[in-house]
């Protein structure tokens, strides 16, 4: 049996922030009961939503977390049945955070289309244009697979038939473009459903263009 360490101080404050989001993609209708799943890398250490608990039972005492191998290295609780997409995300990016959710209208569109019309230009906020992942059983290494291929260059993407994935080097940012991403689908739904219209789609260039503007976006210092 492995030998199971203490949490950290950085390791709780970090568990109190995870533990939060994934209580908000309930209130924000991200997800039903415990689907979906959040997680935050602290060194080499992954916290992780623990499998099949629901949220609002969770207590500082559940930190659950696996080193970047997928080894349990904090608490008793099983981790997510997804934890090989959010070790796949660890692993070839600088990511710090990761968001992954049934919401409705991403799901939607993701057994729609293969790629998310360019609806709207906060899709370069996320790299570029999103793509969708090919279905494969969820908690499956092909999965991650397929969602390493749809994140290439990107930090966010859809998952066909299942719901999205997006990273961030918070978890502020990786929950916001979560949040940009359904938002985005809904949209797109909403323009497409009109008998006869067609939305207006941006070009790659002012896609482009935008990409450049956001890098000065916010506030300095």
């Amino acid at each position: 049996m492995t030998e199971r360490r203490r949490a950290g101080e950085e390791e709780v404050r970090a568990w109190a922030e995870l533990v939060g989001a994934a209580r908000r993609t309930v209130t924000d209708g991200l997800v039903v009961g415990t689907s979906g799943n959040v997680s935050v890398r602290v060194g080499e250490t992954v916290l992780v939503t623990p499998s099949g608990v629901p949220y609002d039972r969770l207590t500082p005492d559940d930190v659950t977390g696996v080193d970047l191998t997928g080894r349990q290295v904090l608490g008793t609780f099983v981790p997510t049945s997804e934890l090989p997409m959010h070790l796949a995300v660890y692993r070839t990016t600088g990511a710090r955070a990761v968001v992954h959710t049934h919401a409705v209208h991403a799901t939607a569109v993701s057994t729609l289309v293969d790629e998310l019309p360019l609806i709207h230009y906060m899709a370069a906020a996320l790299g570029g244009p999103v793509r969708v992942a090919r279905y494969a059983t969820y908690g499956t290494d092909e999965l991650a697979e397929n969602m390493l291929r749809a994140l290439d260059g990107r930090t966010g993407c859809l998952l066909q038939n299942h719901g999205t994935v997006t990273h961030g080097t918070t978890l502020d940012q990786a929950y916001d473009r979560t949040a940009q991403l359904e938002w985005m689908c809904r949209l797109w739904l909403t323009a497409s459903s009109l008998p006869a219209l067609s939305p207006s789609l941006l070009t790659p260039e002012q896609l482009a263009e935008v990409g450049e503007r956001l890098r000065d976006y916010g506030q300095r210092g």
